[in-house]
């Protein structure tokens, strides 16, 4: 059984790890994790729930919709009673005739509205559980006009509970002042940390749900992760351009990864579930989400969901950050 936690004060109850559907999007625009058969992301969705997981995280820009749409016929192949919360998120407009070209962020409340529409469309879904601002607008929009549109759509029926991603804590404070901030999603693993220095303790503090993106570094802390691995990505694949993929930090990173191999098999897991129950030992965490393009990818990390790491793992952990100066943030919980 995974274990369940509250996602803050929203009512929603979640499991400890949730499916991350940002690959399932496909290839082909600026952000893709390279080309990836529908057929089995749908099949890993299924294999996730059908495991015990109960929620799914999307958004409309991964695949440029794709991705919702992929959530979508994975639902329709659920029992109603046995279906996932549906968490997605809007505030990033994209110019389809130019795929590859970053998306704008924008929370203008017209366009966050219409973004809305179009996730509820392509999912297929009456009500979507979980919406949020993908992340803070570029164009001059107030946090103030963008939260409050996201309160009414919550008004409107049109969603359950709201949150963001990627905002600060100012911008959190702005938006509590406005209507309760229901969940931030911010990146958090073993290698990026700076989030568990204030905005976690930020969550903690004030009711708010915390799912973490990116618990094993889009990938890095998996078993298999190799410099190789990197050399033979899809040329869209977004993380061959990201410092944490390449010299000098990836092989820090693989060393803290190797660190976490005696852990796991002092636990009978892999070392994917142990970084997922990193993230999971922090005060304040609500839930992981964590990707799979296949149903063996989330038998990697479905273990995560009733890990317990102890203390002297935890220290284990920090020692291992130190001694191999991989990534940033506090050390330990």
């Amino acid at each position: 059984m995974i274990e369940k936690r509250n996602l803050g004060t929203s009512g929603l109850q979640i499991t400890g790890v949730g499916f991350g559907a940002w690959a399932v999007g496909g290839g082909g625009w600026t952000f893709s994790w390279g080309p990836q058969d529908d057929g089995q992301s749908i099949a890993a969705i299924v294999h996730a729930v059908e495991s015990g997981v109960n929620w799914v995280d999307t958004a409309g820009v991964y695949g440029l919709g794709h991705s919702e749409e992929v959530v979508g016929r994975a639902l329709r192949k659920i029992p109603a009673g046995d279906r996932p919360l549906v968490f997605t998120k809007g505030g990033l407009v994209w110019d389809a005739a130019n795929p590859m070209d970053p998306p704008r962020r924008v929370s203008e409340p017209k366009s966050l509205r219409a973004a809305c529409e179009a996730s509820l469309k392509r999912i297929g879904v009456d009500q979507i559980d979980l919406y949020q601002i993908h992340w803070p607008d570029e164009h001059g929009t107030p946090v103030e006009e963008s939260w409050a549109e996201m309160a009414r759509f919550v008004e409107e029926g049109k969603v359950r509970a709201i949150g963001v991603s990627n905002y600060s804590v100012d911008m959190l404070e702005r938006c509590e002042a406005v209507r309760h901030v229901d969940s931030l999603q911010p990146p958090f693993s073993a290698i990026h940390r700076e989030s568990g220095a204030s905005l976690i303790p930020w969550a903690a503090a004030h009711g708010t749900g915390v799912i973490c993106y990116s618990p094993m570094a889009s990938g890095i802390l998996t078993d298999t992760f190799s410099a190789e691995r990197v050399a033979a990505m899809a040329p869209d694949d977004w993380r061959r351009h990201s410092d944490s993929h390449r010299e000098p930090a990836l092989s820090a990173n693989l060393a803290l990864r190797d660190a976490l191999r005696p852990i796991a098999e002092r636990h009978g897991t892999t070392v994917s579930a142990v970084a997922v129950a990193w993230v999971r030992a922090w005060p304040g965490v609500s839930g992981a989400i964590v990707g799979a393009r296949t149903p063996s990818q989330v038998d990697g990390w479905l273990p995560a969901g009733r890990l317990t790491l102890d203390g002297s793992d935890i220290a284990e952990i920090a020692a291992a950050m130190e001694a191999t100066g991989a990534g940033e943030g506090p050390l330990r919980p």
